[in-house]
């Protein structure tokens, strides 16, 4: 069999070719893939190649949030054909250090669909046909779409970021950033409970997006700064922030509106960037890094089949994959475009 794919050769060389599909063996799935939505760092790839040390060394095809049909089945695997299916791109070895300290996320040889960190690089998800291990595959609702489906991975990602945070209930949450990780980020936190909401970002798009996710206030920092710098009064406002931006300028604005001991969990991934540790040590502020999920995928397609978390207001473009390279350009435009997804 062949499966037309989207395969990245460098900084915005990104081709449509073809190539060979091998029949899925015992426990593995083959999926007529429905929908893929393009990721920040997909599109850091095509418009950097790479980001921070991750940098595209070698041929990849990006994807890793995608939806398929099961279309047929290797030896041992219940799956019905024609089940729609979400796809965990997680692969972790389940034998090293980590894994076994139940630490999966830090697995030692994690393989990624559509990473570039290791090399040789993992290949992902952008492509017509795909054989993966049956493990991956999560069945959801009969009324989801194969679209909201597909933004399983990351609202996976928040709820991870969630675990960080802690108890959320009756907490002033603040979310910088409002693109697609920033809009569920309000989305999980509305869901656990938060009191209000408070969200920053440059984009008025982005931030109308946001209000429709459950946000309280938002604020155009680049129209408005003095709206955010009102919360610094009295050392600080916010229990807690979700920093899904990861520009200095943000950081440090959420730094300045955080109340003592309050707590920062940052989302949002670049290269190094500068932060105030006078503020974080004289407000005792307590930083969290948070990466990918693990046990939040199954979380994610429950909260999504149910509708309980409604990925729907995100999802701005869908275009087919002869036209991946204008769906980047499109990813690329954030007054026009939220999550922009791939179909087959």
């Amino acid at each position: 069999m062949r499966t037309r794919l989207a395969r990245l050769y460098q900084k915005g060389d990104l081709r449509i070719e073809t190539d060979t599909v091998a029949a899925p063996g015992p426990g593995e799935v083959l999926l007529k893939m429905a929908a893929a939505g393009i990721c920040g760092s997909d599109l850091h790839y095509y418009q950097d190649g790479g980001f921070g040390p991750v940098r595209v060394r070698e041929p990849i095809i990006p994807g890793h949030e995608a939806s398929g049909m099961v279309s047929q089945t290797g030896e041992g695997v219940d799956l019905k054909a024609g089940t729609l299916v979400a796809v965990n791109p997680s692969q972790p070895c389940g034998h090293c250090e980590y894994c076994q300290k139940n630490m999966p996320i830090h697995c030692l040889e994690m393989r990624f669909m559509g990473s570039a960190m290791r090399l040789p690089h993992e290949q992902g998800m952008f492509r017509e046909w795909l054989v993966v291990p049956a493990r991956q595959c999560f069945e959801v609702g009969a009324a989801t779409t194969a679209a909201e489906a597909a933004c399983s991975e990351p609202l996976s990602v928040c709820l991870h970021a969630a675990s960080r945070a802690g108890d959320i209930t009756g907490k002033r949450v603040l979310v910088t950033g409002a693109g697609p990780i920033g809009a569920l980020a309000v989305a999980v936190a509305a869901y656990y409970g938060a009191s209000e909401i408070v969200v920053t970002d440059l984009a008025d798009a982005a931030l109308d997006r946001a209000k429709a996710m459950g946000a309280s206030r938002t604020i155009n920092v680049s129209k408005d700064a003095p709206a955010l710098a009102e919360y610094e009064a009295g050392k600080g406002y916010f229990d807690l922030v979700f920093e899904c931006s990861a520009a200095a300028p943000a950081i440090r604005g959420a730094i300045a509106v955080i109340r003592p001991r309050g707590t920062i969990v940052q989302v949002g991934v670049t290269g190094d960037v500068p932060i105030p540790l006078n503020a974080i040590v004289g407000k005792e502020l307590q930083l969290h890094g948070t990466q990918r999920f693990h046990e939040e995928f199954a979380t994610a397609v429950e909260l999504i089949s149910s509708r309980k978390i409604d990925v729907r207001p995100i999802i701005s473009h869908s275009l087919p994959l002869e036209q991946a390279d204008a769906a980047f350009i499109l990813a690329g435009d954030r007054a026009a475009a939220c999550k922009v997804q791939l179909t087959f």
